[in-house]
């Protein structure tokens, strides 16, 4: 508040208090103009415009707020009722998805994260922005704070690339469907289920129980053995058997497969006997396929290796792998040889049988 000396009726200077309004303060005036009170019009700004400035800043930050993450949930369940998939498509031909209706919830938990990240980032945006205006509402200079603030992200994003370059992989991993929680993944450093998928860490349980956080900047590539569709190959060995036997036995038992009701649904294809896949000392390999559901791929896996080792024994194949086959062992002690008694020696080999010389 200044003060300005005017001359009074007596010619004495009588300091006067004159008005302070602040630059576009029409309010402050117009108190001024009604009251003549300066301290009243410059309290009543204050007291007045700026509380309901803050105020109104708070108001449409909150309505903002209110429309963008209305925006994203409608988005998300736009995504989650397209058949189709939306942005979020799966990597499955489009015969299967529709006959096994499967990714409908994998991609409800797709949308549904990657809708709560988006409404994090709109959050935040939205409320960092209203904070600054806030501040410069009050009078605070914001140049000094919006360079530390880029001087410490410049420290932080150094001293944290690694955090940033996780929550990109995992945001990416999201948006491409490359596993999702239940897949059976190969990473590289593990092989497991997928328990928990998140922004920075991938939890999966391997084969022995044993549960690793693999963070997802530090994968490099996934194999995804849940995905799609899969294909069961079982090489079986048939010694020197007649190969055409062999094969026409194999195919009968994997054709039983296919046409069992209790394995119909699991199985896309028909069985296939490829034929002789390789040669080996023991004779030949013929190997057989059949494409089944991901998640059916080890429970047809087994039943098709004991539909084969079964067909083969029946067929009288599996006698003759083992008749083929000859174990070369050393004579027991006291065992007879040729019509004589075999001693060992030291080490267990025969000892010599030689005749003793004369003295």
């Amino acid at each position: 508040m200044r003060y300005e000396a005017q001359v009074s009726i007596l010619g004495d200077p009588t300091p006067t208090p004159s008005l302070s309004c602040p630059p576009g303060a029409d309010l402050c005036h117009y108190i001024y103009q009604q009251t003549g009170l300066p301290w009243l019009a410059t309290s009543g700004y204050y007291l007045l415009v700026k509380p309901l400035k803050i105020a109104l800043i708070v108001l449409f930050a909150l309505i903002i707020r209110y429309l963008v993450h209305r925006m994203i949930n409608k988005l998300v369940r736009g995504t989650i009722e397209d058949k189709r998939g939306g942005l979020l498509r799966a990597h499955l031909p489009s015969a299967l998805r529709e006959a096994t209706g499967l990714l409908s919830e994998r991609r409800r938990q797709r949308a549904e994260a990657l809708g709560s990240v988006l409404r994090s980032i709109a959050s935040a945006t939205i409320f960092a922005v209203a904070v600054m205006l806030v501040l410069g509402e009050l009078g605070i200079n914001l140049a000094p704070i919006l360079a530390s603030a880029g001087i410490a992200g410049i420290a932080i994003g150094f001293g944290a690339q690694n955090l940033v370059k996780d929550f990109i992989a995992g945001l990416f991993m999201l948006l491409e469907d490359q596993y999702g929680v239940g897949d059976v993944v190969d990473v590289g450093e593990t092989t497991g289920t997928v328990e928990a998928v998140g922004l920075r860490i991938t939890t999966i349980r391997d084969t022995r129980g044993v549960v690793w956080y693999v963070r997802n900047g530090e994968i490099v590539r996934v194999g995804n053995k849940s995905q799609g569709w899969a294909l069961v190959i079982v090489d079986v060995p048939v010694g020197f058997a007649g190969v055409e036997e062999a094969t026409e036995v194999l195919k009968t038992a994997a054709a039983g497969l296919a046409e069992d009701p209790q394995w119909t649904d699991d199985i896309i294809e028909p069985p296939q006997v490829l034929g002789v896949e390789h040669i080996t000392v023991d004779g030949a390999v013929l190997r057989t396929s059949v494409k089944t559901a991901s998640d059916a791929q080890w429970r047809v896996g087994r039943e098709l290796r004991r539909r084969l080792t079964e067909a083969l024994e029946r067929a009288g194949i599996a006698a003759q792998i083992s008749a083929g086959r000859m174990y070369v062992r050393p004579p027991a002690a006291g065992e007879a040889v040729n019509g004589e008694t075999v001693d060992t020696g030291v080490d267990g080999e025969p000892a010599g049988t030689g005749q003793a010389g004369a003295t």
